[in-house]
């Protein structure tokens, strides 16, 4: 009869409190404000992309051609490295990829997470444009992701333990005595 009235208070109590995490969260000015950026054509002054498509036309035409053809003449992975702290920072900062913009939502979406990624992805694929080269969005996309899961691996098997507690659970008592078991 006890785990029937514990049941029902569970019942009657957990939807109001998930109703409450829900209105705590709309409430929220921060995720307020992530909801509103995300929906922008235009952050502070700068026009957002909608997407992959729109960012390189968007490159295109905010960079002259004179660096163009700088950017032409390094490798992929030269213009990757040369490039993060220059245009990379631009992107990032301008195009709102840690606050969170509609361009940094679809690049989530497409498996590139980390706002450094989403600056050398776009490097990258600018680079293939300018060089005329199939793109392969959704494989070198696939590479970020996959290089993001490795790192994460890789962290996890490096870490060190910093506190570990062992629990000893005392044997079932025969005589019936449930005083030492522990509840389930």
């Amino acid at each position: 009869m006890l785990k029937l009235k514990t049941a029902i208070v569970v019942l009657c109590i957990f939807p109001l409190a998930l109703q409450a995490q829900m209105e705590q969260m709309h409430n929220d000015p921060s995720e307020q404000e992530y909801a509103w950026r995300i929906q922008q054509k235009n952050l502070y002054g700068v026009y957002i992309p909608k997407d992959v498509n729109e960012a390189l036309l968007e490159l295109n035409r905010l960079i002259d051609e004179p660096s163009k053809n700088k950017f032409l003449t390094l490798s992929e992975d030269e213009a990757s490295h040369k490039l993060f702290f220059s245009l990379g920072r631009w992107m990032s900062y301008n195009w709102r990829f840690y606050d969170g913009s509609r361009l940094a939502l679809c690049l989530q979406k497409m498996g590139v997470h980390h706002p450094d990624d989403m600056s050398r992805f776009l490097i990258i694929l600018f680079h293939r444009s300018l060089k005329k080269q199939t793109l392969e969005v959704k494989s070198l996309a696939q590479q970020f992701s996959d290089a993001e899961e490795l790192g994460k691996k890789e962290r996890l098997q490096k870490g060190t333990i910093i506190f570990e507690e062992k629990r000893k659970i005392a044997p079932p008592n025969k005589g019936g005595n449930r005083k030492n078991t522990p509840r389930s």
